[in-house]
């Protein structure tokens, strides 16, 4: 739906930016704007930039920016209109009743029929597993302990050996091909034409929070390869961005999550009445998986395998907890290695001792690191201490740092005061808190001209932006016009307009622009980095320095013109006398 301009504006300025970002994912204050690990794209090191002065956020790392508009279509995969609602309903602004333009039509349409082709499938496999020929796929369950109850609650169902059956069924329904192949259900050779995907395997939907089927996995019966299939990403199943059982785990109301490996694993702990259970689907546990739970609960219990590679999972999904703002404690398994195995063999009531008894996190880790040293040679334990003095750096807040300290230096009879030391000879040496990760700088080398050009109007631009005091001081100069890479031009013009009257806020101008990638540029316009300069001296030469450089470009760029286009022999004129004028003046900051 077209929603008038002043609408989307009030939207958008109810909705602090740091409010909602903070909301998916976990930011920290540095100086004037936050920062924290980019959700968009996979970092060690915080790149993702938020700015309450601006109301937009920025990623040195992959680029990506906007408004808070922006993330949350970015963040939720939504479109446009959608976003505005999800923020209109998160301000309580009420918004007109829905009248799509051609295009968002039809792409919500587009995503009505696959969610509509996902639920038939699943009607299909559902009735299947019940079906003589689903038989198999109903013995494995049944032998796997599952009641009836629990396999019609997740809606398990079955794939026969035929290969092509559910895509005979779905045509039956009069969808598409291309449809029915962009659903992930189908696969495409030469040989066999259109067929299905899944075949002789055990089929779990999975469903989003709001129980809408969006993809599935399979589980094969036999030896076959691959044990586990799952549907590929699509225009409506984000992997990175679900979890398997998190529809009914969200309403669980238990104050935590149980974070597993399989989805065997999350139904098996439902039917015993852990119903906070979730599990990654298929993938390794990502950021933007913690940012979802951490809607709901602010801890998570890690029910990993128990094995080798279990635990080097459940060690990566700690990181990822901690950097998310999740506090995370450790399930022991052993002697079993899942879940789904030690309630078959111990029960819930001995899972809920072990969930009681739950590892910290930190803890943990430790104790997996010591294996790697020999606690017997005073060498070997002695290096274990530092890599405990460095791992206690991690902790950036003083408080909670102190009493990890005291915790670990009892638990490894270190003797608090030596820890003490240790911890912060070390922090002295490596820096206790790690600094925001910088822009790396280009290679070494000259930059191509027309590269340097676009720098030079970004980065006057960002400092008017952050600094709309020198506004006037440089209208005499600059206009608009001189911007000549088009999109800047667009962005000084609304930019300049809005500064005439006094009223101002570059977020505004990225609802200006309909297109994802206009909207990382012209947040890209607004973040590029200002040298730091503290000598007011150094500080005006190199702002005298960029709006000289503009204003030559612009002069450069008009002249080369001037026989094809009257009105650059204008700008060319008033250019000539601008920029002698500029260059003979001095502006104080």
């Amino acid at each position: 739906m077209y929603y008038p301009d002043e609408l989307i504006e009030e939207v958008r300025m109810k909705n602090d930016i740091v409010g909602v970002v903070s909301g998916y994912v976990r930011i920290q204050k540095k100086g004037g704007n936050y920062f924290g690990l980019c959700p968009f794209h996979s970092e060690k090191s915080p790149s993702f930039s938020v700015s309450p002065a601006k109301q937009m956020y920025y990623c040195f790392g992959c680029g990506a920016g906007g408004n808070v508009i922006t993330f949350v279509m970015e963040y939720e995969h939504a479109t446009f209109q959608e976003a505005v609602k999800m923020l209109a309903d998160r301000a309580g602004v009420s918004l007109p009743e829905a009248e799509y333009s051609e295009e968002v039509r039809a792409k919500e349409n587009r995503r009505a029929k696959l969610l509509e082709i996902q639920k038939e499938a699943a009607r299909y496999y559902y009735y299947m597993l019940r079906s003589p020929r689903g038989k198999t796929g109903y013995q494995y369950l049944a032998g796997r302990q599952l009641s009836d109850e629990t396999m019609k609650r997740f809606g398990l169902g079955y794939a026969d050996g035929s290969g092509s059956d559910l895509t005979a069924y779905l045509k039956s329904k009069s969808y598409p091909d291309d449809l029915i192949n962009e659903s992930g259900l189908t696969a495409f050779d030469e040989k066999r034409g259109m067929h299905d995907k899944f075949w002789n395997r055990v089929m779990f939907p999975i469903q989003d929070i709001n129980h809408r089927v969006i993809g599935f996995g399979g589980r094969v019966m036999g030896d076959a390869k691959p044990k586990y299939l799952n549907s590929p990403e699509t225009l409506i199943f984000d992997k990175s961005r679900n979890l398997y059982g998190l529809n009914f785990a969200r309403t669980s109301r238990s104050g935590n999550f149980i974070l597993c490996e399989g989805y065997m694993d999350v139904i098996a702990m439902h039917q015993a009445g852990f119903t906070q259970a979730v599990a990654s689907l298929g993938t390794a546990f990502t950021s933007g998986q913690a940012s979802l739970l951490k809607r709901y609960a602010k801890e998570v219990l890690l029910a990993y395998d128990s094995d080798g590679a279990g635990v080097n999972a459940a060690l990566r999904a700690i990181g990822i907890l901690r950097e998310a703002g999740l506090s995370g404690r450790v399930i022991d398994m052993q002697p079993y290695k899942d879940p789904d195995e030690f309630l078959k063999n111990l029960g819930a009531e001995a899972f809920q001792e072990r969930i009681d008894q739950a590892q910290n996190s930190f803890f943990f880790e430790l104790k997996i690191l010591e294996r790697d040293y020999h606690m017997d040679d005073p060498e070997s334990k002695t290096a274990f201490h530092r890599e405990i003095a460095k791992k206690l750096c991690g902790f950036e807040e003083e408080v909670e740092r102190e009493n990890y300290i005291e915790s670990v230096a009892q638990k490894y009879h270190i003797g608090f005061d030596n820890l003490r030391r240790l911890v912060n000879s070390y922090a002295a040496r490596t820096g206790l808190v790690q600094p925001v990760a910088r822009p790396k700088q280009a290679a070494a080398g000259k930059s191509a001209p027309e590269e340097n050009i676009k720098r030079s109007q970004r980065l006057l631009l960002t400092w008017i932006a952050e600094e709309p005091q020198l506004y006037p001081k440089m209208s005499p100069y600059i206009t608009a016009e001189d911007f000549t890479e088009p999109l800047y031009r667009q962005v000084a013009d609304k930019l300049f307009a809005d500064m005439e009257r006094g009223d101002y806020n570059p977020a505004s101008i990225i609802s200006c622009f309909e297109e994802e990638e206009e909207q990382r540029a012209v947040a890209e316009i607004f973040n590029t980095r200002l040298e730091q300069l503290d000598s007011p001296k150094d500080r005006e030469k190199a702002f005298h320095d960029i709006l000289c450089s503009v204003k030559e470009n612009s002069f450069a760029y008009y002249s080369g013109r001037m026989g094809s286009d009257m009105g650059a022999l204008n700008q060319v004129i008033n250019g000539k006398k601008a920029l002698e004028e500029l260059r003979k003046t001095h502006i104080s900051l």
